[in-house]
This record gives structure tokens, sequence and C-alpha cells, in this order.
């Protein structure tokens, strides 16, 4: 192991310098990968814009029913014309999500935590691949707790899924937890979607912080930023304008859309910020003015 004793902290991001290795593909860091890869990439991030519009329903695993998500089967439907992604368990999307739907799917593969735990971090692979690719899933997601008492088995489950979908040609989508008592500060971050990264996952999932841009940079895959806790809308829309605009190729509303008092038109509000470089102001007065 490497000795970290006299490391030198990081400081040179180049934060204006391309990703280098981009070559014909949309997707940072995806150009050597193979055919199947990169459409299943391709279902996920816009071709044209180059980003992604994810709605994270996968709450019900460790929460049960969720206000604003008790009812999915009447709620998706209005939801998907609007997004490019559905993240949620099979259970969900079996029952729920019409199977004519043309929508990249996120499935969420590991479990085994809820609410009723004091601690959410020991999590297990919960789903085989060949479920995966039954689903015809576009992603596995994987939550990692970096930092927390559940580090190891999280990356055993992050590696586990990266091993079994470079087999199948299914990208892994590592999720980055933050705990009660875990950092959301840049250095946290930096280190989190860098492990994560370099242990093969194709996407990482995270969250706003200082410095975003620098994690983005460091990162050589592209970050989803998650939308967290219940924002107002119109802060909900600042934060995905402020992270578009440093870098993130995408965001994953949950309840900032699922629990809006008009759920449709804020995904379609987001939609504009994160496809059509709509400002945040331009999307909040859409969300106003439509209902």
């Amino acid at each position: 192991m490497a000795d970290v004793d006299g490391l030198k902290v990081a400081k040179d991001y180049k934060v204006d310098v391309p990703f280098a290795n981009q070559g014909d593909f949309h997707v940072k860091g995806a150009n050597n990968l193979d055919w199947g890869m990169k459409k299943h990439l391709s279902n996920i991030f816009d071709p044209v814009s180059g980003n992604t519009v994810m709605f994270a329903f996968d709450h019900g695993y460790f929460m049960g029913s969720t206000a604003g998500l008790e009812r999915l089967d009447v709620l998706l439907p209005q939801l998907i014309p609007y997004v490019d992604v559905l993240m949620g368990t099979r259970g969900a999307i079996r029952t729920c999500v019409p199977a004519n739907c043309q929508k990249g799917i996120a499935l969420r593969t590991t479990s085994g935590s809820s609410m009723l735990n004091d601690d959410l971090s020991h999590e297990v692979l919960a789903v085989d691949i060949e479920d995966v690719i039954r689903m015809n899933a576009d992603c596995m997601a994987i939550q990692t707790f970096i930092g927390a008492d559940g580090q190891l088995s999280s990356l055993d489950n992050l590696s586990k899924a990266v091993n079994a979908g470079m087999r199948y040609s299914v990208p892994v989508m590592g999720v980055v937890a933050v705990g009660k008592q875990m950092e959301r500060t840049g250095r946290f971050f930096k280190l989190a979607t860098r492990i994560l990264a370099e242990l093969g996952a194709n996407i990482i999932k995270t969250y706003n912080c200082e410095d975003f841009e620098e994690v983005v940079a460091a990162c050589p895959v592209p970050i989803v930023v998650a939308g967290g806790k219940k924002l107002p809308e119109k802060e909900a829309l600042e934060l995905a304008y402020e992270v578009i605009s440093k870098g993130a190729r995408g965001v994953d509303m949950g309840r900032n859309i699922f629990q809006s008092q008009k759920p449709a038109v804020m995904a379609q509000a987001v939609n504009m910020v994160v496809h059509k470089g709509a400002t945040a102001k331009e999307a909040y007065e859409f969300f106003q003015e439509t209902e």
C-alpha cells in the first residue's frame, strides 16, 4: 500500500481544460468502452446536450411509503415525458413503469437497510446481473459509504457490480452516500468520487459542495448531482443551474420533483436548465406561470 505520509494536497485541477480522452463520444471517460456500454450510456446522457435529468423514486426501498410517492402508478406517467432516466427498484419499475417506456433505467441494486436501523451504511448487492439484463437496465446504482462503518462492504458491492457489468456491458453508477456523521465538504467529495471512479464506476452520483468544479475536474467520469432534501422550487432550480454551470452532466431530482406542488411542471423546469440552457430565473418563471 502506498505510504500516505508526506503526500502533497492536490491543487492543480486545471478546471478550464477539457477532458483529454473524450474522443468522438459524448460521455466523459467512455471513449474506450465497447459498443454495448456506449449504447447504455447514450440512453442515459442525451447525445445533443451531453446531459441527463434523472428522476429518483427508489426511496421506498428503505423508507417504505414516502410522502409524494404513495402512488407510483399515478405519478410516473405524468413525469416520464420530461425526464431522461428513471431510477428505481426492480419491484417498483416492474409494477409501475409502463413496458413501452423509452427512457433510460437506473436500477437500484443494493439494499439491506431501513429507517428502523441506526446505521444505514451496511448494504448488500441484492440484484444479480441476470435480472439486471432481464430488465434491460442501462446502469446499476450502487450505494457507497466512504468513511462510514460500511465502507468495505459497499466498495466490495461496487467492485462486484463493475466486474459483472464489464462482462455484460452494463454501466455502474456509484452513489455517494452522506450520513449524519459524514463530511459534506469539497475534500470529502473529491475523495469519494475519485475512489468510485478508480474502482470502475462509469457514472458518479454525488452532491454539490464548495469547489465543486474541482470535484468535477478530478473525476474522470460524468458526475450527476443529487437534489437531496426538499428545497423551495426556486432554490432547487438554482442548484441545478449552478452545478451544470460548474461541469455536472446532469441532476437526479427526487423529492424536489415528487414533493413539489406541481411535479410535472417542476420536471419540465429542471429539463429546461439541464438541456436547453435556461437560467434558474427563466425556469422558475416557467414554473410559476404554468399549471
